[in-house]
């Protein structure tokens, strides 16, 4: 892998809750080794409230998030990793990214389809940003500059597989 930050996009069918909570942690957590960005395939056009929310009541950053179309990307940045969050968008005809980047899928629930109370909200919110969490905090710990694509790519597939049995 690269010497630089590695550039990674998730991306989910709305772009308003999962995939904007991975770019999130991923930026704050990945101490400057990566430049997360999201964008989905039919962006609803907003950022969840519940999201925004989820990630200033645990010290994340919240400014700057929008819901935008993976058209968004198509002139760049080259991307080295992809993720689908959603298995809509992990059952779609994605864009050809340039440079091949390695992809792997980390199906997480949509909190953004629960109904109820807020706390039922707020609860459904906090276990999609754990999911990413643990996942993400499972791909930093990968020595990502000595494994191959093919390797990494397997190891990130794993993880989206069994990251939450634990």
């Amino acid at each position: 892998m690269a010497d630089r930050p590695l550039n990674a996009l998730f991306l989910c069918t709305g772009n308003s809750a999962r995939s904007i909570l991975g770019e999130a942690i991923l930026n704050h957590d990945g101490g400057g080794r990566f430049r997360a960005y999201s964008a989905g395939s039919q962006p609803t056009g907003t950022v969840n409230p519940w999201a925004i929310h989820t990630l200033k009541t645990l010290g994340y950053p919240v400014q700057g998030y929008r819901s935008k179309s993976w058209t968004a990307f198509a002139e760049g940045p080259e991307f080295d990793l992809i993720f689908t969050v959603c298995d809509s968008a992990a059952a779609e005809s994605c864009p050809v990214w340039p440079g091949r980047p390695t992809s792997a899928h980390w199906g997480i629930p949509d909190p953004a389809a629960v109904e109820g109370s807020n706390a039922e909200k707020a609860a459904a919110f906090l276990d999609a940003f754990r999911m990413l969490k643990r996942r993400i905090d499972l791909m930093l710990a990968l020595p990502m500059t000595s494994l191959g694509q093919i390797a990494l790519g397997k190891r990130l597939e794993t993880i989206g597989h069994e990251a939450d049995r634990e």
